[in-house]
């Protein structure tokens, strides 16, 4: 197929509740959509980027930039454009991974749609729903965590993962553990943390944690592996991996025995299948980490987490964890799962009214 024009659409969305972590407290979900156009079918992608550069150095104004300026007339001039072109035509262009995560989603859903298929079944999913966890922020007091896991329990969620961060890491888990016994419990550190903290994060060793998500700073990833040698918690990363390479490396020098799997933080969907692939063939089993993603990258997530190395339950949540109104049909728990969309491309589509509602900016880009 041949793009003949792009659509960069600005949204504002409210969280039912503040998110903190580490990086800041986010209250509004400010996203860039991306809509592709071409000569056979049109497709939607979600940039994860952030409003500002705390999570990584993206941010949706640089998104908007580079789509603009450099990818999408770089895609422009493929004469037969399908998903697995779109990496190679953006390569010579150095890092943003999410903007190039949401146009190759863009294409990828539109290719699809015109064939028939679903994500799921192109990416090589086994399992028709997938088992759901929840990330629980950093909050004001104890009392009022508990306040939060207990609701979210009792909505059937499977897993909990609380934010840590120094002062708000070892009480916080043990009340947790205390107050709802052996639930499935992680802590996610964003990189809190550094290798001479190794000693206090042996403190969370006898709470029996599945993990402990990026503890150090994204670029140490042999302080990772010192760190693996001093704990016992299994550590996960999350913001080292960035592509299949980086996490073989990883996997190689023993700085991880899990890894979380975004794909807007490592280039799209194919280049997290191919993380997959190298981790189940290093016996390292992965899960879906979330960006408070909408509807349309929530039904991604969910069919990438329906891989068979997908072993643990990922923050693919229901819609009604971050949003009171959703842009798709609302994602809904079911017995702690989520249904995998079976239509055509990723299977869902903005609703008119509610995509309207929130939308505060559109740019067409005629190719």
């Amino acid at each position: 197929m041949k793009l003949t024009g792009v659509e960069l659409r600005r949204i504002s969305l409210p969280l039912v509740s503040p998110f903190r972590t580490s990086f800041g407290t986010e209250t509004t979900r400010d996203a860039l959509l991306v809509r592709v156009v071409s000569t056979e079918a049109e497709g939607w992608g979600e940039c994860v980027a952030m409003t500002g550069p705390l999570y990584s150095s993206e941010y949706v104004d640089a998104a908007a930039d580079v789509l603009r300026r450099f990818f999408a007339p770089a895609l422009a001039a493929v004469e037969r454009l399908s998903a697995v072109e779109v990496g190679p035509a953006l390569a010579k262009f150095h890092g943003h991974r999410m903007a190039k995560a949401a146009l190759e989603t863009a294409v990828l859903d539109a290719e699809l749609r015109a064939e028939g298929r679903p994500l799921a079944r192109e990416l090589g999913a086994v399992h028709d729903r997938v088992p759901c966890g929840v990330s629980v922020g950093i909050m004001d007091s104890l009392g009022e965590l508990l306040d939060a896991v207990g609701g979210y329990l009792d909505e059937g969620y499977l897993r909990i993962k609380l934010k840590i961060q120094p002062g708000w890491d070892i009480a916080p888990v043990q009340a947790v553990r205390e107050r709802f016994g052996d639930v499935l419990l992680q802590v996610d550190a964003n990189t809190a943390y550094s290798v001479s903290d190794a000693r206090h994060l042996s403190l969370l060793d006898p709470f029996g944690l599945l993990l402990i998500e990026q503890p150090l700073d994204e670029e140490d990833v042999l302080g990772h592996a010192e760190l693996a040698r001093q704990i016992k918690t299994p550590i996960c990363l999350d913001e080292s991996i960035t592509s299949a390479r980086a996490a073989a490396a990883a996997i190689t020098l023993g700085a991880c025995s899990i890894i979380n799997v975004k794909p807007g933080r490592v280039g799209g969907y194919l280049e997290a299948r191919r993380i997959h692939d190298v981790c189940v063939a290093h016996g390292i089993p992965v899960w879906c980490g979330g960006m408070l993603e909408t509807g349309l990258g929530r039904a991604a997530n969910i069919a990438l987490a329906a891989l068979p190395g997908f072993a643990l339950p990922g923050d693919t949540s229901a819609s009604s964890r971050y949003y009171q109104t959703d842009i798709t049909t609302p994602f809904t728990l079911q017995n702690g799962h989520l249904p995998v969309p079976t239509a055509a491309g990723i299977g869902v589509d903005p609703l008119p009214a509610e995509l309207a509602a929130v939308t505060t900016s559109t740019e067409w880009l005629a190719l």
